[in-house]
C-alpha cells in the first residue's frame, strides 16, 4: 500500500495553504482520553468565540485509553451552539463494529489491538457463554447489553471523509490518483503515509490522524494530527481558515 504514496522526485512541492469554507477545527486520535478530550473542547471555545465554525473529529475514539465509553457517549451527544460537528469512522471504531458484527473470525484482532480497554470501560456484565455460544460471542452480548441502540447505530453511520473548500479529512490518508469521491474505504481507515509525500494533484489538502507523529505537521499537502495522546497525553487540534492553520494541543491537568 505505500506505494500508492511514493514520490518520483525528492523535490518538495509549494501548495498554496489550505482554505476551507469557514472557520474548522480538527481534532486528532482521542483513544479513550476523555479527559483531553474535554480540555479540548475548552481550548477551541476559547479560540472561537462566538464565530460560528465547523468541528471535525478524525476517528479512533476507542481502544487503548481508560474511558472509551465515556468519550463516544460524550460525541455522540455533543451539541455546540453555531458549531457543525462531524465525527468520522477510525479504524479502531470499524474494529469494534467487526467484533459485535462476527466476534469469532474477527474478536480476538479487535480485542489485541485495545478492545479490552474499551470492554473494561463499558463494565459489562460477566460473560458466561450459552449451550452452543463460543465465549467470544458470549462477550459480545454481554457488551451489547451495555450500549445504547443509539450510540450504535451512530457509530455505524459515522461518515468516512469530510471536505470544506480545499480542506479533507480523512482517518488515515487518501489515494493521491483517485477523486476525493472515489477513494477506497481500506485506505482511508489504514492507510500509511509513505515518508516521500505525494500531494494530491486536485489541491486538496489532508488533514489525518492514524499514524503517530511527534508532533503535528503540515507538508506536502498532508496535515498530521495523531501525537498519540492515549500514550503521550497530548491531544492535537488543528484550526484553519483563511488566514491561515494553527496547531495547539490539548494536555491533562
Amino acid at each position: 500500500m505505500w506505494s500508492l504514496f511514493r514520490r518520483k522526485s525528492a523535490a518538495p512541492e509549494v501548495l498554496p495553504p489550505p482554505v476551507p469554507e469557514g472557520l474548522t477545527y480538527v481534532v486528532g486520535d482521542i483513544h479513550g482520553r476523555l479527559d483531553l478530550l474535554e480540555h479540548a473542547l475548552e481550548l477551541i471555545q476559547a479560540d472561537r468565540g462566538s464565530a460560528a465554525a465547523s468541528l471535525v473529529f478524525l476517528g479512533d475514539y476507542v481502544d487503548r485509553g481508560p474511558d472509551s465509553a465515556g468519550v463516544l457517549n460524550r460525541l455522540f451527544k455533543l451539541r455546540i451552539a453555531d458549531v457543525e460537528v462531524i465525527c468520522l469512522m477510525g479504524n479502531h471504531e470499524r474494529m469494534m463494529l467487526d467484533f459485535l458484527d462476527d466476534p469469532d473470525r474477527r474478536g480476538d484482532r479487535w480485542l489485541r489491538n485495545g478492545g479490552t480497554e474499551t470492554l473494561a470501560s463499558f463494565a459489562p456484565a460477566r460473560a458466561d457463554p450459552r449451550k452452543g455460544q463460543s465465549r467470544l460471542e458470549a462477550l459480545r452480548d454481554s457488551f451489547l447489553d451495555t450500549i445504547e441502540p443509539e450510540l450504535l447505530y451512530w457509530m455505524r453511520s459515522l461518515p468516512l471523509s469530510w471536505r470544506s473548500g480545499s480542506l479533507g479529512c480523512v482517518h488515515a490518508i487518501t489515494d493521491p490518483a483517485q477523486a476525493w469521491e472515489a477513494q477506497d474505504e481500506d485506505i482511508l481507515l489504514w492507510g500509511r503515509p509513505s515518508p516521500a509525500l505525494i500531494p494530491r494533484s486536485d489541491g486538496i489538502w489532508v488533514a489525518h490522524g492514524h499514524t503517530i507523529v511527534d508532533q503535528s505537521e503540515a507538508v506536502c499537502g498532508h496535515i498530521a494530527l495523531d501525537t498519540g495522546a492515549y500514550r503521550t497525553g497530548r491531544l492535537s487540534v488543528l484550526r484553519c481558515d483563511d488566514r491561515g492553520i494553527k496547531f495547539f494541543s490539548a494536555t491533562a491537568p
